[in-house]
Order: C-alpha cells, then structure tokens, then sequence
C-alpha cells in the first residue's frame, strides 16, 4: 500500500452502490490507516448520512440522471455533465487521486469522466447481473472491470462477489444463534423464518406472510417479520398461548442477528440482499420485484441455480404457495441443511479484500 496514498470512490445513490463502496473503504482502511478516502456522492442521496457515520470524507458533486429512454430531458444531460465532470477533476485534483473506484448511479459517470481527464486510472464494480449505463460508459474507460454476478454482460468483467460489511461476511450463524433468538424474542429451538422486503418493505411479502400466519405457527415455525416503517398496519393476530412467535418490527438494525436467527429467508432479490445471504449461508425464497428489468430476478439465478434457494414470481406469491412450500421445507432439517450448505457454496466473503487487491493493484501502476 505504500505507493497508494489517495483513493476516490464513486457510489452514491442508493444502498446497493453505496454499502459496497463503504465495504471496499473500510478493506482499504484496514490496510492502511492513513490512506485518504474520498467517498463522491450527491446531497440528494443516502450517503450523506451513511458516509460521515462510517468516518470517511464525502463530497458532493451534481448529479447527472440518465433518461432510461429519449425524452426532452435528455438534451439537458451534456451541460449536466459538463458541470459534473468539472467539479468532480477539481476534487481529484485536490486529493491527489490514484486511482478512483466507481460502482454506479448519478455520481459514476462524472467521475470516469474526470478521471480519464486527469489520468488518473479507473476501477469499476457493478452490483446487477444487468450492468447500469453508467457502468456501461465506465468499462470502456477502466484499467480493471469487476462484477457481482459472474456472467455479467460488461467488457472485460472479472467475477469478484460484492464487497459486504465485516459483520455480515465473517458472521457465524451457528455460534450467534441462541443469542440472535434471544434478542428477538424468539424460541431458541424452533425453526425460523425471516420475511424482509428491503428498507422500506414489501406489501406483497408484508401480505402474503401475514396470511399465512396461523399455517406456520400451526406447524411450529417461528417468523421474524421486517414490514418496514411505512407498514405500521401490517400486524398479526395475538397468537394463542405456547403458539410459536410470530415477531413483527418495522425495522432491522442488525442484519447480522436476523440471519443468524433465521433458517430460510423470504425476501426479494436486489445485489446486495443475494450476495449477503449466500455469503452467511442462509437459504431464501427469493420474490424478485415484479417491476423494472428484471434485474433482481437474474441477481437471483447463481444462487437458485447453484441449489441454495428458491425463486417464486411476485405474482405467485401467497398464503397457500408459503403453506405448500415454505412449510414443508422449514420442517425439514436435512434439507434446510443442504439448502444452506448450497447458498454459502455460492457467496463470496471476501469480495472486499478481492476489490481491494486490484485497487491498489491498479493504483501501483
């Protein structure tokens, strides 16, 4: 790392470009501890509370959106750009950048832009098995492409996982189980499901699950539920003494305990959520979002694929696909056993440390 002195990272936006780029800055960090991070994102997004809170510099830049398709829109996007493009060079230039690290979104575009300017060399990473046009633009540009997903169509893509937060990649759920169980309310023997739709929830998994309330517990299976905070009227019936716990928050802080809890997920299907279950080794019914194009679904088949999990359409999901299906599998521990044995095959814990390499790879040149 002593030839590596500054390293910018550009993954603003949403979660799934942002919980990477931090995974990579803390790998970097820990390499060393006066390496300069610098994290690009827009005032409009997550990380301005995510970046400072993990302890790394953030600064703002425009944001240039991409129409999806041609609209009037679009003929704005070149003097966005320029502005970005602009801005951002002068940031690369003040931290004296070596190399700068792009996972996607509004703020990736500018800054392989400013980079190419500047000479400064590029590393991509896309989270999606369908790379973003940004990514696109990006890989023709990078010293080095890596992807999530093997078999993403982008030039050049080397398979590397996704980099994940230490506390999900080395977790052990076994060991933390009881302890998981404990913190939830839950039983400590009973076999568990977790039902999470994402940050802000699911109303198809909020419903579906709800529904089926009485068939699981009826069959001994505890739920941890994550309806999300703007679900506050999805709620389950008091369950009948000595019936197994139905647990319902709005909201999971720890991740960590909530697969260690759990022995099957029923979740959707975005990068991050796939890649974190494959790497603790937690099974899942995987619902892709039934909108967009058709990303999660994909993000889904290595794992479905390799046998580590399920795949049910959203349009299929309801109480008697859960009571036919989930059932009968939670019930079963041989075959969660081999479920989960199947998923963790498919992860990559050390994705971090794999991007890192490059990185400073690529910045030593």
């Amino acid at each position: 790392m002593s030839a590596v002195r500054s390293v910018v990272l550009a993954g603003g936006g949403t979660g799934g470009h942002i919980e990477p780029m931090l995974a990579l800055a803390d790998a970097l960090h820990r390499r060393d501890g006066g390496l300069r991070l610098t994290c690009l994102g827009t005032a409009r997004g997550m990380e301005t509370r995510l970046v400072p809170a993990r302890g790394y510099d953030l600064r703002l830049i425009p944001p240039v959106p991409l129409p999806r398709r041609p609209t009037p829109d679009l003929l704005r996007v070149p003097g966005r750009v320029r502005r970005s493009v602009a801005e951002t060079r002068a940031v690369l230039d003040e931290v004296a950048a070596d190399v700068v690290v792009g996972f996607g979104g509004y703020v990736a575009l500018p800054a392989y832009l400013a980079a190419r300017r500047a000479g400064v060399p590029v590393v991509v990473h896309e989270q999606n098995a369908l790379p973003g046009l940004a990514n696109r633009i990006g890989a023709r540009l990078a010293a080095r492409v890596t992807v999530t997903v093997p078999g993403t169509p982008l030039h050049r893509g080397e398979h590397v996982g996704m980099p994940l937060r230490r506390a999900i990649s080395s977790l052990d759920r076994v060991a933390r189980r009881a302890e998981a169980r404990a913190a939830f309310g839950l039983d400590a023997d009973r076999p568990t499901l977790l039902v999470f739709g994402g940050s802000q929830g699911a109303t198809s998994l909020n419903l579906a699950a709800v529904a089926a309330a009485d068939a699981l517990t009826a069959a001994g299976v505890q739920v941890l539920h994550a309806r999300g905070p703007k679900n506050t009227g999805v709620v389950v019936p008091e369950r009948p003494a000595g019936s197994a716990p139905y647990v319902v928050v709005d909201y999971l802080d720890r991740m960590d305990l909530a697969y260690a809890a759990a022995d099957l997920a029923l979740c959707r299907s975005g990068a991050v959520t796939v890649a974190e279950l494959s790497a603790v080794g937690l099974p899942a019914a995987f619902v892709p979002l039934p909108i967009g194009n058709g990303e999660q679904r994909r993000n889904a088949l290595p794992v479905i694929q390799a046998g580590g999990g399920l795949l049910v359409e959203d349009a299929d999901l309801d109480p008697a696909w859960i009571t036919g299906t989930l059932v009968p599998l939670l019930t079963d521990p041989a075959a969660l056993a081999g479920l989960a044995a199947h998923a963790a095959a498919a992860g990559v814990p050390d994705a971090d440390e794999r991007l890192a390499d490059i990185v400073c790879e690529v910045a030593g040149q």
